[in-house]
């Protein structure tokens, strides 16, 4: 099974760098999962609309050269559907068996998605309703697949 978190922006603090090695560590033992970051785009302070959708834009396009059409693309959108920890459990397997055991998640950079990636995804979902730092959203997706792959296997994580 692989996993790959298509990541917009570099990871600049190193608390969360070691949190994500952490987890990529645990998650050794159940899938390879690893983390492809795409640059980002200069945006200046205080955008305009257009500023930020050129911005959006041009990562989606380096994200869908990176996409095969064979992928089973997932993103994270906070206005889709939530999943507690065990839905998600489900839901993930669900996806590797769909997926053919290859599956993509894809964050979005500081103001999310362009319409080309949402449009390519097989689906989208939400980690919280809550903004996360879309650097931290890496962590907190890494913790739920680990979390996630524990519940499947019925081992203990504390909670």
């Amino acid at each position: 099974m692989k996993i790959r978190i298509i990541a917009i922006g570099k990871i600049k603090d190193d608390y969360l760098k070691e949190g994500i090695s952490a987890y990529l560590l645990k998650l050794k033992r159940y899938a390879d999962v690893y983390v492809c970051e795409v640059m980002d785009s200069s945006i200046p302070d205080n955008p305009n609309q257009s500023e930020i959708e050129k911005a959006k834009n041009t990562e989606g396009e380096r994200v869908l050269k990176i996409l095969k059409p064979s992928d089973y693309v997932i993103n994270l959108d906070l206005n889709k559907k939530e999943f507690n920890s065990e839905e998600f459990s489900s839901y993930l397997i669900k996806s590797l068996e769909k997926a053919g055991a290859n599956l993509t998640f894809l964050i979005g950079g500081s103001y999310g998605l362009s319409d080309e990636l949402k449009k390519r995804a097989n689906d989208a979902i939400s980690l919280s309703k809550m903004t996360f730092l879309h650097q931290m959203t890496r962590l907190v997706l890494l913790e739920q697949i680990y979390r996630a792959f524990k519940i499947n296997a019925h081992e203990i994580y504390h909670k």
